[in-house]
C-alpha cells in the first residue's frame, strides 16, 4: 500500500463506469475494510449494491475517497473534522448554484418584465 502522503502517486482513475471493492482499493491506496468503515461514517459514500450485497462505486465515490484519504492521511484530520470539512464544502457548492440559479431567474424575469412594459 501506499505511506500516507504519497497521494500524487495514486494511479490514474481508469474511463470506467463501475469499480469493485478491491480496484477502488488500489487505486486509492487503503484497504477494503478501510473503505467499508469510511462508507458508515461518511453519508456521502453511498456504492451501489448489487446482487450478493456486492459493492459497486461510481467515479464519483473514487474521488470522494480519495479526498477522504487526503484529508485524514495528508492533513491530519480526525474522521469528524473530515466528515465536517465534506459536508461544509457541499453546502458552499450548494449556495453558489443556488445563488447562480437566483441571478439567472431574476434577470429572465426583469427581460419578461421589459417586454411586458412595451
Amino acid at each position: 500500500m501506499l505511506e500516507p502522503g504519497n497521494n500524487a502517486e495514486l494511479p490514474a482513475i481508469p474511463g470506467k463506469r463501475y469499480f469493485t471493492i478491491g480496484e477502488v482499493s488500489q487505486l486509492c491506496g487503503v484497504k477494503p475494510h478501510v473503505l467499508r468503515y469510511w462508507e458508515q461514517e461518511f453519508p456521502q459514500l453511498k456504492p451501489v449494491k448489487r446482487r450478493g450485497n456486492r459493492r459497486y462505486y461510481q467515479r464519483q465515490d473514487v474521488l470522494i475517497i480519495r479526498q477522504i484519504r487526503s484529508l485524514l492521511y495528508e492533513e491530519g484530520f480526525t474522521i469528524g473534522g473530515a466528515r465536517q470539512k465534506l459536508t461544509g464544502d457541499e453546502a458552499r457548492t450548494d449556495l453558489s448554484q443556488s445563488q447562480q440559479i437566483i441571478r439567472q431567474i431574476r434577470s429572465e424575469l426583469e427581460e419578461t418584465l421589459r417586454v411586458l412594459r412595451r
